[in-house]
């Protein structure tokens, strides 16, 4: 499996069309609602043993939501973090699962948005 095709595979578990977008790649400019996935610092983790060179790859997530008003926004990215654990662990992909960040508002040229982000890791093995 490459990291293109995780990428892919976290993108189509996180998939959820009639709440939220899902981006596999950053886009040009955030949208609110919407998921997108990226690579976090470190991205390709090698990790050596004595017959092959297996890697672990580390993605951050942020979440988006529109920016309306503190107590509406706080309850919605709160909502939209649980959707997005559940939505992982019922992917049947194998992740570690780090922590949210605190929500934060994000400016953008569409107007101020509220974003927080979590990061995961493969655990599987590489071929």
């Amino acid at each position: 499996m490459s990291v293109a095709t995780l990428r892919s595979d976290i993108a189509a578990a996180l998939a959820n069309p009639t709440e939220w977008q899902v981006f596999s790649y950053p886009p040009a400019s955030p949208l609110a609602n919407s998921v997108v996935i990226s690579p976090s610092d470190p991205y390709v983790v090698p990790s050596n043993n004595t017959w092959n060179v297996d890697a672990t790859v580390n993605f951050q997530l942020t979440l988006i939501v529109p920016l309306f008003d503190n107590q509406g926004n706080l309850g919605n990215i709160e909502t939209f973090m649980l959707g997005v654990l559940n939505k992982l662990y019922e992917s049947g992909i194998q992740f570690r699962i780090g922590s949210f960040s605190e929500p934060r508002v994000l400016p953008t040229d569409a107007g101020q948005m509220l974003s927080s982000d979590i990061t995961i890791t493969s655990i599987q093995a590489w071929e």
